[in-house]
C-alpha cells in the first residue's frame, strides 16, 4: 500500500524544462559532453548569481518560497520572456510581477510587416509614452510624415500640444487634447513607466500652458481602445475613422494603433490619394 502522493512541483518542472533549452556554448559554458541537455542548475545558479544550494532548492520545492527578486534573476538566467516571466511568477509566488517598464527600441521586421499589410488603415505603434516607432504609409499619408521628424519629436502629445498641424487637424482640439492626455496616463501608470514619462511632462508643462492646466486636472479615461476619430484631411477634407487599440504579444511596452475608415466612401478616396503619393 502506497502513501498519499505528493503534490507536483510545478516551480521545479518549469524551471527545469526552461534550462535544458538553452545552450550551453552559446551562453560562454564549456561544450564538453553532457548527460542532459541544456545548462546545469549551478550555471543558472551562476547567471542569477544566487547559490547554486539555493537554485537546487527551488528546482525541488525546498526552502520556501522564493522572493522577487530570486525569481527576477532566475528569469533572467534563463533568459525568459515577458510571459514566461509572469509565468514564473504565478508558480512561484502566486501572483505576477510588479509592473516595470522596460524601454526597447525599434520593432521586429514581422511587426512592420503586420502595418504594411494594414493599408489603407492608418496603423502605428507607440510605447507606453506614446513615442511612435513604426508606423504604415497610410499613417505617413494620413496622419504625420513621422520619418520627416526627429526621433526625440515623434510623440503624439507633443505633435497634440505643440504642433499647429494637430490643431488644424482636429474638429474639437480641447475635447481631443483632454482625451489623449487621459488616456496616455492610464497607460504609462499601467506600464510603471512614472519615472520615464516625468521628463516629457516637465518639458510639456513649460512649453505649452494648455498641457500644464490640463495635466494638473488630473483626469483618467478608461476603455480608451476603441472610438471614432474625425480629422480635416488637408486634401481630403473631413474623414472618419474608427480607432483601436491593441496590446502586441510579447512587447508589454508597445501599443498597435489602428485608424480604419468609417465608411467605404473614406476608403475609397484614401486609397486614392495612396495610389496618387506612390506614383509621385
Amino acid at each position: 500500500m502506497t502513501g498519499p502522493r505528493l503534490p507536483e512541483n510545478l516551480l521545479g518542472t518549469y524551471l527545469r524544462d526552461r534550462r535544458t533549452r538553452l545552450d550551453p556554448a552559446a551562453l560562454g559554458f564549456p561544450p564538453e559532453r553532457r548527460r542532459t541537455p541544456g545548462l546545469r542548475r549551478e550555471e543558472v545558479a551562476l547567471r542569477a548569481n544566487i547559490s547554486p544550494t539555493w537554485y537546487t532548492w527551488l528546482e525541488q520545492g525546498r526552502g520556501g518560497a522564493p522572493s522577487a527578486d530570486v525569481l527576477d534573476r532566475v528569469a533572467g538566467a534563463l533568459m525568459l520572456t515577458e510571459l514566461e516571466r509572469e509565468h514564473l511568477f504565478l508558480l512561484g509566488l502566486g501572483r505576477p510581477p510588479d509592473v516595470r517598464y522596460r524601454k526597447r527600441e525599434g520593432v521586429t521586421p514581422r511587426l512592420q510587416r503586420v502595418l504594411d499589410a494594414l493599408d489603407p488603415s492608418p496603423a502605428v505603434i507607440r510605447t507606453a509614452t506614446w513615442d511612435v516607432v513604426a508606423w504604415n504609409r497610410a499613417a505617413t499619408v494620413l496622419l504625420m510624415d513621422y520619418a520627416a521628424l526627429p526621433p526625440e519629436r515623434r510623440n503624439i502629445l507633443r505633435w497634440i500640444f505643440l504642433d499647429p498641424r494637430a490643431r488644424a487637424a482636429q474638429y474639437d482640439w480641447e475635447s481631443v487634447a483632454r482625451f489623449v492626455l487621459g488616456a496616455f496616463r492610464v497607460d504609462a501608470a499601467r506600464a510603471g513607466a512614472a519615472a520615464e514619462v516625468e521628463p516629457l511632462v516637465e518639458d510639456l508643462c513649460r512649453l505649452s500652458p494648455e498641457f500644464r492646466a490640463m495635466w494638473r486636472d488630473n483626469e483618467v479615461r478608461g476603455a480608451h481602445g476603441e472610438a471614432v476619430k474625425h480629422i480635416r484631411h488637408p486634401v481630403l477634407g473631413p474623414v472618419a475613422f474608427e480607432y483601436s487599440a491593441f496590446a502586441v504579444d510579447g512587447r508589454t511596452d508597445l501599443s498597435l494603433v489602428v485608424y480604419n475608415p468609417a465608411t467605404e466612401g473614406d476608403a475609397a478616396r484614401i486609397r486614392v490619394l495612396l495610389d496618387q503619393t506612390g506614383r509621385a
